[in-house]
């Protein structure tokens, strides 16, 4: 039984690290396994003010608390994405892109995705105008008029939150109100920079590289409407239409409604013993972060039975002390950079024990100029310094005229012999970018993130020069999964370069390639992508240049 946990918990937003917790302090044996990034959809969140005791949270704040609860109760935890699960025997095989693991119960804590709504021009402008995350990419559009799409609570909040970027902000919503709390939608109706359209559905967006119009129609009526960016402008729609649950990969193995929910009972069991639902996945009348942290707890102490029955049926031994996972955790999940400092010590301690890790040396060097963000660069540089012998940081402050097509200043990742790895950062890399800068030099020191061998053949046999430019703001919690993609393969192929741009930094290059949301993905200077990639998503892009 070597390997086998008692539970493994796919998913880590609210009810899938509730689900941590409580199954861990049981002292089980717990995995929680996460696709992209800790905490959820509820991260891009900036506030939430409606959790139980807590005033007001940003919520990766909120899911950092949460996982780091877990962690200390024992959960570990591993950024992998599930392919298939195998659950016709007692002991349940999860096959993931990182190999195969078993477990005894399962909790699936899916989530869901943003629904787009197939409005005419919403594909089209997807990433030119049409976004779907306020906090990643309200700043692009100050000063602009923004139309929101949808009537319920994420709507109405975002609708207030984009206020502080907008010129204006119209919310269309198509029933005759508002579908969430009242308090929610009286901030929206009365704030003063905002305009409501009840049963009022979009019908088409248009322009040219950038939204220009936008058409209307009055549900009742059918009258239409159009509006009309000035002259030489563009402006925003923001679609808030609701979530799709990510349950495309488990159909034909649990139970599933004609929406796609999981199907559970009040003990949030799916119809497999052993297999529970919990969070926005599931069938349920409200999908907000303090009803998911109640499925999650819910499925773990509904598990501690059935766990239990398999411990005697397989002859497992009963736990008697808990779990110790210390040091186990996987690395995405090192956290960013807050406050003055660039690096916390507490950070530096975390650092130092993962650069121990290193199998060869890594070196970061800083080409700079005399630029306000050259000096913050260099500040960034001496804090990371002595650090760890694995890691020598360089400064080299150069002269415009050396250094011809290049952009200064930028910090670059050289390997052990110093050549270059094809990771450059055009940013001071903090907020959610300090995980994807660790990450690059996890992967040019090794032993790296792990990947399968096909995706290591697939990264080999690129033979042409890739150039890959991504485009950031340090707010998005969309953009790391991206970047740490393209660093991935930049660190195994040396044709690959991917390097990473804080876009509020070089407005020539969101002037250049028309970028009104990251993350955005420009290679070899012609092929645009916007949205979250990842490892496979980029592979299949790369393959068809």
């Amino acid at each position: 039984m070597d390997g086998l946990y008692d539970v493994i918990v796919v998913g880590a937003g609210p009810a899938g690290l509730s689900a941590a917790i409580y199954a861990a302090r049981a002292r089980f044996k717990v995995l929680v396994l996460e696709k992209e990034k800790l905490g959820g959809q509820i991260t891009i969140t900036s506030e939430v003010v409606n959790y139980p005791g807590i005033e007001s949270i940003d919520g990766t704040t909120l899911t950092d608390k949460m996982r780091k609860q877990a962690e200390n109760f024992g959960a570990e935890f591993k950024m992998a994405k599930v392919l298939d699960m195998d659950l016709s025997q007692d002991v349940r095989v999860i096959k993931t892109d990182k190999g195969d693991l078993k477990a005894l119960g399962v909790v699936l804590a899916l989530g869901a995705n943003p629904r787009m709504i197939g409005f005419q021009g919403e594909e089209t402008f997807k990433g030119r105008g049409v976004a779907y995350c306020a906090t990643c990419d309200g700043e692009f559009f100050t000063g602009m008029d923004v139309f929101v799409i949808g009537g319920g609570y994420a709507a109405a909040e975002e609708a207030v939150f984009l206020t502080k970027y907008a010129k204006k902000v119209t919310i269309i919503v198509r029933e005759d109100d508002f579908t969430c709390a009242g308090s929610v939608a009286d901030k929206a109706r009365e704030h003063e920079k905002i305009e409501v359209h009840y049963h009022t559905e979009i019908v088409e967006a248009a322009g040219d590289t950038l939204l220009r119009t936008a058409t209307f129609r009055d549900i009742k009526t059918g009258e239409e409407w159009q509006y009309d960016a000035p002259e030489g402008e563009t402006f925003g729609i923001f679609v808030f239409a609701g979530y799709v649950p990510d349950t495309s990969w488990i159909h034909g193995k649990v139970a599933l409604n004609h929406d796609g929910y999981i199907i559970t009972d009040p003990d949030q069991m799916t119809d497999i013993p052993g297999i529970y639902g919990a969070g926005d996945v599931c069938v349920k009348n409200l999908r907000q972060v303090v009803t998911a942290v109640s499925d999650g707890a819910i499925a773990a102490t509904s598990l501690e039975k059935y766990v239990a029955d398999m411990w005697e049926k397989l002859g497992i031994e009963k736990r008697e002390e808990p779990v110790k996972a210390a040091h186990k955790t996987d690395a995405h999940s090192e956290e960013s950079v807050e406050g003055d400092e660039f690096i916390t010590p507490e950070m530096k301690l975390q650092l130092k024990e993962l650069f121990g890790k290193f199998e060869r040396k890594v070196t970061v060097k800083a080409l700079l100029n005399k630029s306000s963000l050259a000096a913050q660069m260099e500040g960034f540089l001496k804090e990371l310094s002595g650090i760890s012998d694995q890691v020598e940081c360089l400064v080299s402050w150069e002269s415009e005229e050396t250094t011809v097509g290049e952009k200064l200043p930028a910090i670059c990742v050289l390997k052990e012999d110093g050549t270059e790895s094809g990771l450059r950062f055009y940013a001071i890399p903090g907020g959610h970018e300090f995980n994807s800068f660790v990450i690059g030099l996890y992967n040019v020191a090794g032993p790296g993130q792990a990947i399968s061998p096909e995706e290591a053949q697939r990264i080999k046999e690129i033979k042409k020069p890739v150039d890959i430019i991504v485009a950031v703001s340090l707010s998005c919690t969309m953009c790391p999964t991206t970047v740490m993609s393209a660093g991935r393969i930049a660190a195994e192929n040396e044709l690959v370069n991917a390097w990473t741009y804080d876009l509020n930094l070089y407005p020539e290059l969101k002037e250049r390639y028309q970028i009104m949301s990251v993350p955005c993905m420009i290679i070899n200077q012609k092929r645009v992508e916007f949205g979250k990639k990842s490892l496979e998503d980029l592979l299949n892009i790369l393959e068809t240049i």
